[in-house]
Order: structure tokens, then sequence, then C-alpha cells
């Protein structure tokens, strides 16, 4: 029997994802290897132990984007589900976690390049532009065809620090324009891949890139001002 449209778009769909989901985590082992994963091999500092747990819970994270996405492709959706329960309380730790570390590393002078208070914005709002992302995608659960997109944003659209790492001169050299810009590129492949295939701009991908998008100018225009320089002293005291 041959293969109708429907099942062609299902094979498509649960390769996408799943090649979108590994190449989401190379990134992440390829910006963090160094200061991380390889970080032996490398010389690098010891790191803190709020440290060593936010690498923990964010490398969780994204191998357990992978599994749920093999399980999809798997057919193995009860499966799935059962691991969603344990995913919600993952992603409550990765915003709990990321949230104090990137206060601890303000508060302890730690900053890629721009003054570490001023910095603070960009971290917190990769947190906050997840928990929108991660809030919607699972209140959507039942609605797979968002679900899934919501989800896959969730974890592409916190991208930046481990793009920001990668040891490349015009990453390094471009600052905060590139970091963004690369993780804009990502975003957007995925968007582009998948309304080309079904000729039409998904709502979810739609709204969910706008905030991933549109986050970005509003923290670096935020960073600095009076306003949040308050903020982030009250934080980091």
């Amino acid at each position: 029997m041959a293969n109708g449209p429907g099942t062609l778009r299902g094979v498509f769909d649960r390769r996408f994802y799943l090649t979108a989901a590994v190449a989401a985590t190379l990134v992440v082992f390829a910006g963090f290897a160094r200061t991380y994963y390889l970080r032996h091999a490398f010389d690098a500092p010891a790191l803190s132990g709020l440290v060593h747990i936010h690498g923990l819970v964010m490398t969780l994270w994204f191998a357990l984007f992978v599994t749920q996405t093999v399980l999809v492709a798997a057919r193995r959706t009860d499966l799935h589900r059962r691991l969603g329960a344990a995913g919600a309380g993952l992603a409550i730790l990765v915003m709990v976690i990321g949230v104090a570390t990137a206060i601890t590393a303000a508060r302890l002078g730690v900053s890629p390049g721009p003054p570490p208070l001023v910095f603070l914005a960009i971290p917190l709002g990769d947190i906050l532009v997840f928990a929108v992302l991660v809030a919607a995608g699972l209140s959507l659960r039942r609605r797979v065809d968002a679900h899934r997109r919501l989800m896959l944003l969730s974890c592409v659209g916190i991208l930046t620090p481990a793009i920001a790492r990668i040891p490349l001169e015009f990453i390094r050299a471009g600052g905060p324009f590139v970091y963004f810009g690369l993780t804009d590129l990502c975003v957007l492949a995925c968007v582009a891949v998948d309304t080309a295939r079904n000729r039409r701009l998904h709502p979810a991908f739609g709204w969910g890139a706008l905030v991933i998008v549109a986050s970005q100018p509003l923290r670096l225009a935020l960073a600095g001002t009076p306003a949040w320089m308050r903020i982030a002293t009250w934080l980091a005291g």
C-alpha cells in the first residue's frame, strides 16, 4: 500500500523535530565544551557548586527534549506523556536555578563583556521567554501541533548563551547583536522549514518566534537604564 500524504507528513514531522532537537543539543555542547563538558581538557577554571547544578539541570533539559522527540518518532506517545510530568518539574528547576545563577554571577562581577548589572538583563530575559513558551506549550499539550512547536522554540530560544561561547572570532567580536542574530537564525530556520512543508505559518510558531525576537531589542534597550540598574542592584544586593 502506498504511503498517503498524511503518513509522509507524519514521518517528516518526526524527523524534523528529532533533527532540530539534536542540532540544538549539539550547539549547547559546542558552546560549553571548553568551560563545562570538556573543561578538564582545556584547563578551565574550577566551577562553583551552583554553576555545576545549573549545567546539570540545563543538560538534563536538552537530554529530555531529545528523548521526548525520540519517543514520538518511535510512536511511544504513552511514555512521552509520562515523561511530560517530569519535564514540567524540570522546567521549574531550569528557571529557579537559572535565575539564581544569573544573579550570583552579577553579584560576583562575572560577565562576558558588559558591566555585570547591565548584562543581567540578558539571562533573566532568556529565562522569562523560556517560562512563557514552556507554560504555553504545557497548557496546550492536548493540541499536539501547537505543543510541539512551542516546546521546540523553548529550547532554541535559549541557545544564546551557548552560541556566545562558541570559540569563533566573529562571534566573540560581534557581541550581543551577533549572539542574538544567530539565535534568531536558528529560530527562523525552524519556522521556515515548517512553513515551507505545511504551506502556511503555524500560529504557535508565528507568535512564539515573535516573543523570542521581540524580547531581544527590549532587553538591550532596558539594560543600563536607571530603572533597570535600580532593579539589578536590588537583585544582586
